[in-house]
């Protein structure tokens, strides 16, 4: 099973940084929404960072055209969330086309096999109960991902990614299933693809000032402008949104 990606802690500085500013309390009820808009099933997996609760037991299965919600924790968290798709199987073992958590389920807080377009969140922070997220595409693209706040104060923006980018990804960033006449399942990124430093953001290319877009970002950044396409990257809207009550993850918005 494939963890994320070295690029993808890089990206939750961001995300570190701001749960870690002022102190924590706990926040008011909040409430995690995942909506299944797209015309066939899904599989849902959810990822805590380090010492954080695994809210679902970090996986279940959503059909089309349906949602679950639940409470999120009480107290600060972060974490991401994604879509696998393509599953076959059970309870006790399920293999996906993307977005794999080890042929499980319940991912219990494994990461996912890349490409994957990433949910990403740092709730309950700050003295005004502040919840930020974003949608990262570092990892790639397997499935359209929007970010929606509810009754919240402040900044707080839907985010995310519309465009089916697996109808136009470049031929060289495609993955296509193994068995389903060449069809195409992912897109890419240019670091999975090339695995290359500095598409990579790695050693030399490893800060803000070295670690810049590429062509391969750019095609995700031209499509999803408000979506994160590099390790380094700052999308146009940086927010803190203070106290929602609710954040839906919309799938195939």
């Amino acid at each position: 099973m494939a963890s994320p990606s070295s690029c993808f802690p890089l990206l939750l500085a961001f995300f570190a940084v701001v749960s870690l500013s002022e102190a924590t309390f706990p926040g008011r009820g909040l409430t995690l929404t995942l909506v299944n808009n797209c015309p066939y099933p899904i599989w849902p997996a959810i990822q805590p960072n380090a010492g954080h609760l695994v809210p679902e037991r970090g996986g279940f299965f959503l059909p089309s055209l349906s949602h679950r919600s639940f409470p999120a924790p009480y107290h600060h968290w972060s974490g991401r969330i994604w879509a696998r798709t393509g599953c076959v199987g059970d309870h006790h073992h399920l293999t996906c086309l993307t977005g794999d958590c080890g042929g499980k389920l319940e991912c219990n807080g494994a990461g996912g096999k890349t490409p994957a377009t990433l949910a990403q969140f740092s709730l309950h922070h700050g003295h005004k109960d502040f919840s930020s997220y974003g949608v990262s595409l570092v990892d790639g693209f397997n499935i359209p991902l929007t970010i929606t706040p509810h009754e919240g104060h402040g900044v707080c923006p839907v985010v995310g990614c519309q465009a089916n980018l697996l109808k136009t990804c470049p031929s060289e960033l495609q993955l296509h299933a193994p068995h389903r006449y060449g069809q195409v399942i992912a897109c890419k990124s240019g670091c999975e693809a090339f695995n290359k430093d500095q598409l990579c953001c790695r050693g030399h290319y490893n800060s803000p000032h070295t670690c810049k877009p590429s062509s391969f970002s750019l095609f995700f950044k031209h499509a999803c402008p408000s979506a994160f396409t590099y390790a380094h990257d700052t999308p146009s809207l940086m927010h803190e949104c203070a106290a929602p009550r609710e954040l839906k993850v919309i799938f195939c918005h």
